[in-house]
């Protein structure tokens, strides 16, 4: 997770996958990330390594050390999946999409995860309902989602 301080709430980072039939999560909504490669020394390297493939960011354009929230289970991919979280530095960063990956970079404010209402998606059961959050069109839902409502909590609404 890369967090920014945006005009009025601090915002996070996602893509929206390129579809390819090859994909499970082709065309979802998503955290930067990937599969750890032999080369990468550590599950931080591997973090930074799929940060710079997928969204032109490297260590130089986030806040290290890279901070590791925790370990989550992704059933449907069969993974453990450590979440990291790093806070976009100072200095202006150019996010470049890897077209064979992300068709899309866009910045979430963390006040839209408590904006939850119900979807129908295509899951591997079939089509069915589920808790999403849409931004412009975009629905973030599934495995991303409880990543980013476990360890983002969205403020309270007003009046609750």
């Amino acid at each position: 997770m890369v967090l920014r301080d945006g005009n009025r709430d601090v915002e996070v980072l996602l893509i929206e996958r390129t579809v390819r039939t090859d994909d499970l999560a082709s065309g979802h909504v998503a955290l930067p990330g990937g599969h750890t490669d032999p080369e990468d020394a550590t599950l931080a390297a591997t973090a930074i390594r799929e940060l710079t493939e997928e969204v032109g960011l490297g260590s130089h354009d986030v806040d290290l050390p890279l901070r590791l929230l925790g370990v989550e289970r992704a059933d449907l991919f069969g993974l453990d999946v450590a979440v990291f979280a790093a806070r976009l530095g100072s200095r202006p960063a150019q996010l470049v999409p890897s077209p064979a990956e992300v068709a899309h970079i866009f910045w979430l404010p963390l006040p839209r995860l408590a904006e939850v209402e119900s979807v129908e998606r295509t899951t591997p059961m079939g089509p069915r309902k589920v808790a999403a959050v849409v931004d412009n069109g975009r629905v973030l839902w599934g495995f991303t989602l409880r990543i980013l409502r476990t360890y983002l909590r969205p403020p309270p609404s007003p009046g609750s």
